[in-house]
């Protein structure tokens, strides 16, 4: 049953993910082709960093997700490649890239006035962008969220069965493996 879990988050974080991306890149093209009236930095294009590495890390996450919900509904097995430990291992750069995404996206401010954080624009939600960056932000912290879950749930896995250089599938079966050797038979929860 936890394998099917565990898909659904990887669906759910790609997901999560996608949309990430279409805010990140609306906020892009609309730092980049500002107006000169625009009173959002006198008129002058620019872009925010956070943006960037936001857009990078829900891309980096996108093809993550599509490859491990793959490897554990197929169960592939690739000697170190599909493990518990690369999945453990990829899990927490993307927590890292994602934390700090949202944590640096929180506390940015736009100019010309630099004491409104982004995490709090209730000020102006009468304009699209400020909901653009309000919901941009929900989305990096509940991506954030989903990619802690999944690697706490990964981490128990393996350490209850001791799988961590074992199939990131997690239904081990050694008669139809490819991984061999002389252990004794045991039965991974299913």
């Amino acid at each position: 049953m936890i394998h099917f879990v565990r898909v659904f988050a990887y669906v759910l974080l790609f997901i999560f993910s996608v949309i990430l991306m279409a805010l990140c890149a609306v906020r892009l093209h609309y730092t980049l082709h500002l107006s000169p009236s625009d009173p959002l930095n006198g008129g002058v294009r620019f872009y925010d960093h956070i943006v960037v590495e936001l857009l990078v890390t829900s891309i980096i996450t996108m093809f993550w997700s599509i490859f491990i919900a793959r490897t554990i509904h197929g169960r592939h097995e690739h000697r170190r490649m599909n493990t518990f430990t690369a999945e453990l291992v990829g899990l927490f750069i993307l927590f890292l890239l994602w934390l700090i995404g949202a944590a640096v996206a929180t506390h940015t401010s736009n100019p010309p006035d630099v004491d409104v954080m982004w995490g709090n624009l209730s000020s102006c939600w009468a304009y699209s962008t400020c909901r653009i960056l309000t919901t941009l932000l929900a989305f990096a912290w509940l991506g954030w969220l989903l990619v802690l879950a999944l690697f706490v749930m990964s981490l128990l896995f393996a350490i209850a069965n001791k799988a961590f250089h074992d199939p990131m599938h997690g239904r081990w079966d050694r008669r139809a493996t490819n991984y061999g050797g002389d252990h004794s038979m045991r039965n991974i929860v299913r």
